[in-house]
């Protein structure tokens, strides 16, 4: 597989997860909790094969294989990183308005 195919999965499976998460609040923000955990298990799968296919090229440059570092490949690092950052606030949010949506139920009944 070429570098630019391995940067695009890395980018596809980071929106994969942002995009789980992110549904994952909407309906916890609409007192919706059904689907949540399996939202968040998509997620972190998603994340997890991007990770590995980062974990991969890192043992390959630490092996002696120098990668050719292009904007796309500092994009998927980027994209990653963020996706990550992102999950660690969003299941924060998450616990957050679990905490808060009996609270406004009361006030609007």
């Amino acid at each position: 597989m070429d570098i630019e195919q391995i940067v695009m999965d890395i980018i596809i499976y980071s929106g994969e997860a942002k995009g789980y998460l992110y549904e994952a609040l909407s309906n916890v923000k609409k007192g919706q909790y059904d689907e949540i955990e399996v939202l968040i298990e998509k997620a972190n799968e998603a994340i997890g094969k991007a990770h590995d296919i980062q974990t991969k090229l890192l043992q390959q440059e630490a092996s002696g294989e120098p990668l050719t570092v292009t904007i796309l490949f500092v994009h998927s690092q980027d994209h990653l990183m963020t996706t990550i950052s992102e999950r660690n606030l969003i299941l924060e949010m998450i616990e957050l308005r679990k905490a808060i949506n009996p609270l406004l139920n009361k006030l609007i009944n």
